[in-house]
């Protein structure tokens, strides 16, 4: 069994993109579940309250829910776009990396949490590390 041989690789512009796009509809992905889960509210008071099956239909009678999911489902399917055009080596390192620095972007500015200077010193030596990585 012999593994393919590599095509041409895009060039900077399209993979930013793709790394983009994988980065973005993942943020955006957490960032709706998480805001559901925080609208739904406690699930063992709601599981303590109504069972299991009223937990369950309190996640999937929430619309944010789905939303999160469906832009998670996007994001999945840009990382495997991803992977059939670029390294491994790069997109998994620079999405998931750039993903922690906009993820605490997007909960500082949607979702009011409070991010300390020790996780914005972490995500400004996340996007260093990703430089180099690019470079």
């Amino acid at each position: 069994m012999t593994l393919p041989t590599p095509s041409a690789q895009p060039g900077f512009w399209t993979a930013a993109a793709m790394i983009a796009a994988i980065v973005l509809t993942s943020t955006a992905g957490e960032v709706l579940t998480a805001a559901a889960m925080k609208s739904i509210g406690d699930l063992d008071e709601i599981r303590a309250h109504s069972g299991l099956k009223g937990a369950i239909r309190a996640i999937v009678t929430c619309p944010l829910f789905f939303a999160g999911v469906s832009f998670l489902a996007l994001a999945f399917f840009a990382l495997l776009l991803a992977l059939n055009h670029l390294n491994l080596s790069l997109v998994a390192p620079a999405s998931a990396s750039l993903t922690l620095v906009t993820n605490a972007i997007a909960a500082k500015l949607f979702l009011k949490e409070n991010v300390d200077r020790r996780r914005w010193t972490a995500a400004i030596l996340v996007c260093v590390g990703v430089y180099f990585l690019a470079h």
